[in-house]
């Protein structure tokens, strides 16, 4: 076998076998791997063969996808092992047979997360509400503004929560996208909270 995915969807598991140089994934029956949800957009992604291996690219799909939790948002390098989530399904990703001898990449798992006191709990879930409700492909938090207007707090209190949960979160560069990014960690590491839905004023 060339490679293959083994794919976790519909409460069965199969194997999807990487022969032609590219296979489409989506909604539609048409798709080489069809994946029949409403999380999944007609054309979601494309898989394709390159000279330095497999690659997947999003398609500029309504919900995304992601390899190992993290989205994709240009053609990205497959490896062994490799676990790409789109919609309700798992697709883990098996090198092809010629690459066998190199060394397998093992995804580890996340840390666990630091312990955080309940108002910054708070803050953590209201910051992750966009990127586990859906609906758009590359989500963004919300701002220190709408965090307070939620929580009923001062905006300097959301910040001074922040800067707390940055460093136990050891993101410890100051840029733009450190709220993306502490998203990001609170979500792998499981302590994003399940919030029904998305407050008007996180939008």
């Amino acid at each position: 076998m060339d490679g293959y995915f083994e794919v976790y969807a519909a409460g069965a598991v199969r194997l999807v076998s990487l022969t032609a140089g590219a296979l489409t994934i989506g909604r539609a029956p048409s798709n080489e791997l069809p994946i029949d949800s409403r999380l999944v957009s007609r054309l979601h992604a494309l898989v394709e063969h390159f000279p330095s291996g497999w690659s997947i690219r999003d398609l500029g799909s309504t919900n995304g996808t992601t390899v190992n939790g993290t989205p994709v948002r240009q053609a990205q390098i497959l490896r062994d092992g490799d676990r790409v989530e789109i919609g309700p399904a798992r697709l883990v990703f098996h090198a092809p047979a010629e690459h066998s001898s190199t060394r397998t990449v093992h995804v580890e798992p996340p840390p666990p997360p630091p312990a955080l006191t309940p108002r910054e709990q708070e803050v953590v879930t209201v910051l992750c509400r966009p990127f586990l409700a859906g609906g758009v492909p590359f989500p963004e938090p919300p701002a220190v503004r709408a965090i307070a207007a939620t929580l009923h707090i001062t905006e300097s209190a959301v910040k001074k929560h922040l800067s707390r949960l940055y460093d136990k979160f050891g993101l410890t560069t100051n840029d733009d996208r450190r709220r993306s990014r502490l998203a990001s960690e609170a979500v792998r590491r499981g302590v994003a909270g399940t919030p029904p839905s998305v407050d008007a004023s996180c939008r």
